[in-house]
């Protein structure tokens, strides 16, 4: 065998001048089970690729819904508004019952598009759903912590805070005992 295995062995002929050397042998192929694992691995990495995709496609849809009705909110409150404002007039009034048509028939977009309101009055304030902007005395119909006015209705979209309400709280009035001094009540 020759020293160097680039070189020719001596009782081999050498191809003719330009001539390519024949190519090395391939390698074998790898056994039928590393395939099998392949094809495996490859179809979970592609299966989780496309639940990704599904979730992020649902997420920019339902951001989109959102907003969509972030900006309708507005229409929805001035519609009310207006059915509110004619509420003194008969119930056979066309007006009025045109109005109240609309009113539910946004009532129900909104519940179809899985909109919640927030607040009712008479519920206990909840802070990470709504921004108190006054405060009112507590009676025995509204207790301490309750809501007694509803300034600005808040709305839930899929168990997030699409809108957060603006509400007037009850509070309990303190006493005159416990409004003054320490030194000043008596013992």
């Amino acid at each position: 065998m020759p020293e160097n295995e680039t070189e020719a062995p001596e009782n081999e002929v050498a191809p003719p001048g330009n001539v390519p050397a024949p190519a090395p042998p391939a390698p074998p192929p790898p056994p039928e089970e590393d395939w099998a694992t392949r094809y495996r691995y490859l179809l979970a990495d592609f299966e989780n690729f496309r639940r990704r995709v599904e979730r992020e496609r649902e997420g920019i849809t339902r951001q989109a819904r959102a907003a969509m009705v972030r900006e309708l909110l507005p229409i929805i409150e001035a519609s009310r508004a207006a059915r509110d404002a004619l509420h003194h007039l008969p119930s056979s009034d066309p007006i009025r019952k045109g109005l109240e048509l609309v009113d539910r028939e946004w009532m129900k977009f909104l519940k179809h598009e899985g909109v919640e309101p927030v607040v009712e009055v008479g519920r206990p304030f909840r802070p990470e759903e709504a921004e108190a902007v006054g405060e009112a005395p507590a009676t025995p119909e509204h207790p301490d912590g309750t809501v007694v006015e509803v300034v600005q209705q808040g709305y839930r979209f899929f168990g997030g805070l699409l809108r957060p309400a603006m509400v007037v709280v009850a509070r309990a009035l303190a006493s005159n005992a416990d409004a003054a001094p320490a030194e000043e009540r008596p013992a």
